[in-house]
């Protein structure tokens, strides 16, 4: 699975080819920082007067990188996959290999921080339902009013909570097919594969 860059974020990460192996190594490791504590305005200063470039293509270059190693990290791609990916960059020999170095030494460390970035979501535990009727009142006498109420038990965190749902039947056949819909899509090959990379 290749990794497809934008125009902008190509034009950010040329700003690499421009400066020596151990900067890039060094941009690399404030990438690293960047996802670990958040962005820090000093250190673009501070290279930005060493390196003789404005602060914000320090930035964006950091930022650039940054997005290269997280979603590397995050589709867990391989090797050949990342060269792949960086090949289109036009870099030099040894600035790829750096850049898969740099891959290859902190994609553990990169999920880790994006799963502890990740919401934590509330999941299914158990559901009650109950289908009421309406059969007939004084002003309608034909008309069948069907409702279906539906009582969600959810946990978060381990601490139980409930959401009470009401509905038509004609609109709860609709959410099923999307469902059943979107399960089905999970068996096709691509979803597979993808899938397979998340984990």
């Amino acid at each position: 699975m290749l990794l497809v860059l934008t125009e902008e974020q190509k034009q950010h990460l040329s700003f690499l080819c421009q400066v020596e192996a151990a900067v890039v190594a060094e941009f690399g490791r404030i990438a690293v920082e960047f996802l670990r504590r958040g962005s820090n305005p000093k250190i673009y200063e501070g290279a930005s007067r060493k390196l003789n470039v404005s602060s914000e293509t320090i930035q964006h270059g950091v930022e650039g990188l940054t997005y290269l190693l997280t979603e590397s990290s995050k589709l867990m791609i391989s090797e050949i996959d990342f060269q792949d990916s960086v090949l289109v960059l036009g870099f030099s020999e040894e600035l790829n290999k750096l850049l898969l170095q740099l891959y290859l030494d902190n994609r553990k460390e990169i999920r880790s921080i994006l799963n502890e970035l990740a919401p934590d979501l509330p999941h299914y535990h158990n559901m009650e339902w109950r289908l009421d009727v309406q059969l007939a009142s004084r002003s309608l006498r034909q008309q069948i009013k069907p409702s279906v109420t539906l009582k969600l038990h959810l946990e978060q965190n381990g601490e139980p909570s409930t959401k009470v749902l009401q509905t038509d039947p004609a609109t709860l056949l609709h959410v099923i097919q999307e469902l059943e819909q979107a399960l089905g899509e999970m068996k096709t090959n691509h979803c597979r594969r993808i899938v397979r990379n998340i984990k």
